[in-house]
């Protein structure tokens, strides 16, 4: 099996190839979705000299078949249902209240737990580019969308280093910039295009966070080592595509 990335610091570093235009841009803003966008979003703001934060968004899984995501919440109490989701599997109220309940109090804990005492920025009239190690169905980073449009940002970018085609075609309208490094027709899910794809824990994202934090930007090892190789391309999909 080909993969396109060795990790997410890797794809990260491919990612931030992609938005080298952005590189040095006033008041930018890398806000990535926690925990597995946190590398990524990382290698991001080292290479273009911006602010890094998290944006907070946690998906609504299906009783019973969570990775099969109903909608998602953001910070700031913003609520995105997939429709087709609820209506194929005839969820109801009841059915969706206590998975949203508890997934509001895990973001509300993740906020806290992630900033370690610093205040939200700003986002009024900034560019943000949105990160994550991956779109599947589109329902968190829509979420992500929506609560900074709620809070009146400058432009949105949002950027990822793999999505299905047909899901970037459906988000791509609704920001002021796509960038993608792989648009696959066939998906298989994210973790799919990477070769470590492990679990992205706590501790690792209140490092880097804090690493940001300390304004050492432009280097290039992570709190965790030097980076590995950067990506094996794959045969049949260009190894750089923005839509």
């Amino acid at each position: 099996m080909n993969f396109a990335f060795e990790n997410r610091t890797a794809a990260g570093k491919a990612l931030a190839d992609l938005l080298r235009h952005h590189t040095d841009e006033a008041d930018l803003l890398v806000l990535a979705l926690p925990r597995g966008g946190v590398p990524v979003a990382f290698e991001v703001a080292q290479a273009l000299g911006a602010e890094l934060d998290v944006m907070v968004v946690r998906k609504l899984g299906v009783p019973g078949q969570e990775e099969l995501a109903f909608g998602a919440i953001a910070s700031g109490g913003i609520q995105v249902l997939n429709d087709d989701v609820v209506a194929e599997l005839e969820l109801t109220q009841e059915d969706m209240a206590p998975v949203v309940e508890r997934q509001r109090h895990e973001l509300l804990r993740r906020e806290r737990l992630y900033r370690a005492g610093r205040s939200a920025p700003d986002v009024k009239g900034r560019t943000v580019i949105l990160v994550d190690d991956g779109i599947a169905t589109g329902a968190t980073m829509r979420a992500a969308i929506r609560a900074l449009r709620e809070r009146k940002v400058g432009r949105v970018v949002v950027a990822v280093p793999t999505v299905a085609l047909q899901i970037a075609r459906r988000l791509e309208p609704e920001v002021d910039e796509w960038v993608a490094a792989l648009t696959p027709t066939q998906f298989w899910g994210v973790a799919r295009w990477y070769y470590d794809f492990s679990q992205t824990t706590d501790q690792e994202v209140i490092a880097l966070l804090a690493h940001a934090a300390q304004g050492d930007r432009g280097r290039s090892q992570t709190p965790y080592g030097p980076v590995r190789n950067p990506t094996r391309p794959l045969k049949g999909i260009a190894a750089s595509r923005v839509l």
